[in-house]
């Protein structure tokens, strides 16, 4: 279905700043554009990249039989060599964050923040069985926003709802996140195969093998992972790892509090005593 109005694809990333790389991950059916209020607050201390995933909207194609979280990895890979980045600190958010541990586990990684990461289940486990469950019900908000192509977008009952599942003050989000967070969520290309390949696969693997840095950063009004049933897993398998929850705000932080996720990003990443030599 193309829809109504034909919508815009955004280029595949956005690059800005200077220094040490640093790469922003995005959740699981959206875009890019979820960092773009981040990106200003980074780019004076850092050559950040905010890539749109793969199989995402505006991002590269990806074959279906590719999509799953190990393609995700894969093609993100290629696009660091494209870079010329053979390591990068790594900020990702949901599935994002997952990314940046598996990225870590590959030895592309000076430093994880993992913001809300998904893969904190088990394979057939019920906290796997309920993540599965929540997506589901968007199925027919994302059919809704594909019928009705870039008008979806000013319906303010569909964007409400679409909201209201990544953020708990939808009000503290500006209308051009919120409206490309329609976009993206309503023009995923990967969205019913990956829901197949996590179901498949199961969840979060190989944190042993996460030897950088690593932020936990978890969000107090999270209603599509909440904790403790899917932040146990990654304290308990990352016990060195940094742990901070942030009240008031939902599942991508970015949207609503740009500044201070960005400062965490930071911060994170010049605590490190080998960070201006790595």
């Amino acid at each position: 279905m193309t829809g109504l109005l034909r919508v815009p694809k955004p280029a595949p990333y956005h690059r800005a700043g200077q220094g040490e790389p640093l790469l922003l991950l995005h959740p699981f059916m959206l875009s890019h554009d979820v960092w773009a209020d981040v990106v200003p607050h980074l780019s004076d201390h850092f050559d950040v990249v905010a890539l749109t995933l793969p199989g995402h909207w505006g991002g590269v194609p990806l074959r279906r039989r590719d999509v799953s979280l190990k393609g995700f990895a894969d093609r993100v890979e290629e696009i660091l060599d494209e870079l010329g980045w053979e390591t990068c600190h790594i900020a990702g958010n949901s599935i994002g964050g997952w990314l940046s541990l598996e990225l870590a586990t590959r030895g592309r990684a000076r430093s994880v923040t993992a913001i809300a990461p998904a893969g904190g289940w088990t394979k057939y486990s019920l906290s796997q069985i309920i993540i599965g469950a929540k997506f589901a019900l968007l199925v027919p908000l994302v059919l809704l926003g594909r019928i009705t192509g870039d008008i979806g977008r000013r319906l303010g009952p569909l964007r409400n709802l679409v909201m209201r599942v990544v953020s708990a003050d939808v009000a503290a989000v500006p209308r051009a996140r919120a409206d490309n967070v329609v976009r993206a969520a309503s023009n995923c290309p990967s969205f019913l195969s990956y829901l197949w390949a996590d179901l498949r696969d199961g969840g979060v693997r190989g944190l042993d093998k996460v030897t950088v840095p690593v932020q936990l950063v978890f969000c107090a009004e999270d209603w599509l992972v909440p904790q403790p049933r899917y932040s146990r897993m990654f304290t308990e398998g990352l016990p060195q790892a940094a742990v901070t929850t942030l009240p008031g705000v939902g599942h991508v932080p970015a949207l609503e509090s740009p500044e201070l996720v960005a400062e965490l990003i930071r911060a994170h990443i010049e605590a490190i005593p080998s960070a201006d030599t790595a």
